[in-house]
């Protein structure tokens, strides 16, 4: 077994989901449970079929986080993982409803960070360990920066 390690690329503003799920059928669904959570959502959405063609399946309402997850999922190679690209929208907007879709077996991350995905890789193919998301703490927070949390919360409406 080798580990091999995959960056996500992707523009610094977009957030990226990455997860697995279990069947074709997916990609169908997670497709419509994003645009029924955010309407005029802007993604674009990419599974690693596991069996059969084994294709890159993909769907999205943006061209351009639709190209961009199809080249992540295919440098990726994970069978039935499945990467999403945000445009316009945060994954809180989106994740209950894609962890909602009876397919959909688990999250590795869901952030705006870079995002370097840790892979084992067998003769069988490519499974994701895990996710380096974003950098390590680089302290403790003080009332100040508790302060400035909080009032970036309530400035993004998620906090009254």
């Amino acid at each position: 077994m080798n580990i091999v390690e995959c960056a996500i690329e992707k523009p610094t503003d977009a957030n990226v989901i990455l997860g697995q799920a279990h069947f074709i059928k997916s990609l169908e669904d997670i497709h419509e449970a994003i645009v029924n959570a955010v309407p005029g959502v802007r993604f674009g959405l990419a599974f690693c079929e596991a069996s059969g063609d084994a294709l890159v399946r993909f769907s999205g309402t943006s061209p351009s986080m639709t190209d961009l997850a199809k080249r992540n999922a295919r440098a990726l190679g994970a069978g039935h993982s499945f990467i999403i690209l945000l445009e316009n929208a945060y994954p809180i907007n989106v994740l209950n409803a894609i962890q909602a879709v009876p397919e959909v077996c688990g999250i590795f991350c869901a952030t705006s960070n870079p995002v370097q995905v840790i892979l084992a890789e067998t003769d069988e193919g490519r499974g994701i360990l895990g996710v380096v998301d974003g950098c390590s703490p680089k302290g403790i927070e003080n009332e100040a920066d508790q302060t400035a949390r909080k009032s970036l919360l309530r400035r993004f409406g998620y906090k009254f």
